[in-house]
């Protein structure tokens, strides 16, 4: 085991975890000992437009994945329009190797409440939803205990803290779609539909649920909401980088000796995540890693010392998405890791658009072909030219994200699809698997 070096150790920041280990986290009294709802007193006596631009000179970014300006995203709201304005917040954490949210809503379920609040009361919304994953039983027990015990205290429903703002917050539990993790599908879902993504333009700044102006936001976006308002934008800025402004939760599995959820600076490097996480396991070597989930681009040991945000990665090729650090050793097989990832997105795929629908089952069928010796070189070329027909013309993300491993792991580790095919590889699949491959 690793012992980390001071000026790693220094990148730490305890901000949206800081709660996490305290008695009872998840209840109302232990949240307003440490600082609960004072952030919502400060906002609530503010103009809704001093809030929006706070988070727009915070430079806080959205946390699921995108990476895109939050301040920026509350003010495309129009206001004045007449209509009704909603908050979604999207918890709903399907990702393979994502798993920042979910410890977030059990453990800290209030942080996440009133930045629902506060964030409700700058778009003039007087309706809000918790779109959550449908799996995550337990936090959502926690979180429907963390509403009501906000409604009683006053922080939830009519005239909050004698504001004269009302807001009524609703946790819904999905049924377990991975593509409703896709915001118009999520809006589709939450409306009753089946989970479908929906055509854009219109988008859903003006044209969202039920045809309203509405925001959605990821989990640890609207949970750094609270921290904001109270530290101020200039405090927030003095973590993370330049662009990329803020702690962040990176959540670390694999091939290490302690993964879990580590909360740093913006900017921290894979080499100093592993020191935290008390280095590699013992004979085990990196080989290739996620820098966001499956969904984005692989990176190898080259690429210890790239700066994990959202610059710093998309410079090296990938994406930081989800900050899902999947960690893979020189005794893992970069050939079954994607062909492992494709059978999640050929399940998943809501089958609306061609592309994704037909491209994901037969790349999987492809894979299955390569791994059980019966490959051809031909392969490779077919699996190169059906992520060209998917990238960039699917109907949503989902369609683009499965080929981010398939291009990558070709691109970085060839020689492994070609030890297959040539027979220096021993067959990781047996003929009963290649049953309806061709």
């Amino acid at each position: 085991m690793t012992t980390p070096r001071p000026e790693t150790l220094a990148k730490l920041t305890p901000v949206l975890t800081k709660r996490w280990l305290s008695p009872d986290a998840w209840r109302l009294g232990t949240y307003e000992n440490l600082d609960g709802y004072a952030a919502l007193r400060k906002a609530l006596k503010a103009h809704p437009d001093d809030l929006i631009q706070l988070i727009k000179d915070s430079g806080l970014r959205g946390r699921g994945g995108a990476g895109f300006p939050t301040g920026l995203k509350w003010g495309f709201i129009p206001q004045g329009d007449g209509k009704p304005h909603y908050l979604v917040v999207n918890a709903d954490e399907g990702e393979p190797g994502t798993c920042k949210d979910l410890p977030l809503m059990t453990h800290d379920p209030h942080a996440l409440v009133e930045g629902v609040i506060i964030a409700s009361y700058a778009i003039r919304a007087n309706r809000a939803y918790i779109y959550i994953r449908g799996e995550a039983v337990h936090a959502a027990r926690r979180l429907r205990n963390a509403v009501q015990e906000a409604y009683a205290k006053g922080y939830l429903g009519r005239n909050i803290l004698g504001s004269k703002f009302d807001l009524d917050l609703v946790v819904h539990s999905g049924a377990g779609a991975y593509i409703c993790g896709e915001e118009t599908a999520l809006l589709d879902s939450l409306e009753g539909f089946r989970g479908q993504p929906r055509l854009r333009p219109p988008f859903p700044a003006t044209h969202g649920l039920y045809a309203s102006p509405t925001v959605v936001n990821n989990v640890g976006t609207i949970a750094s909401v609270p921290y904001i308002v109270l530290g101020g934008a200039d405090w927030w800025k003095t973590m993370g980088t330049e662009k990329s402004s803020g702690p962040m939760i990176y959540s670390l599995s694999g091939r290490i000796v302690d993964p879990g959820q580590y909360e740093c600076s913006m900017g921290i490097t894979l080499r100093e995540l592993i020191e935290l996480a008390g280095g590699m396991k013992p004979g085990h070597n990196l080989k290739f890693w996620t820098p966001g989930g499956s969904s984005t681009p692989l990176l190898t040991a080259e690429h210890l010392d790239v700066p994990l945000d959202f610059e710093g990665v998309a410079a090296a090729g990938s994406i930081l998405g989800t900050t899902a650090t999947q960690i893979f050793s020189d005794q893992d097989c970069p050939v079954y890791a994607t062909y492992r990832w494709l059978e999640f997105y050929h399940h998943e795929s809501c089958g609306k658009c061609t592309p994704c629908r037909e491209g994901n089952y037969w790349m999987v069928r492809v894979y299955r072909r390569i791994l059980s010796g019966q490959g051809t070189h031909e392969d490779l070329d077919t699996l190169l030219d059906t992520c060209d027909n998917i990238l960039g013309r699917s109907f949503c993300g989902l369609g683009d994200g499965a080929t981010s491993s398939v291009t990558s792991s070709l691109k970085y580790f060839k020689q492994d699809y070609l030890d297959y095919i040539e027979g220096r590889t021993a067959p990781k699949l047996s003929g009963k698997q290649l049953v309806g491959a061709h």
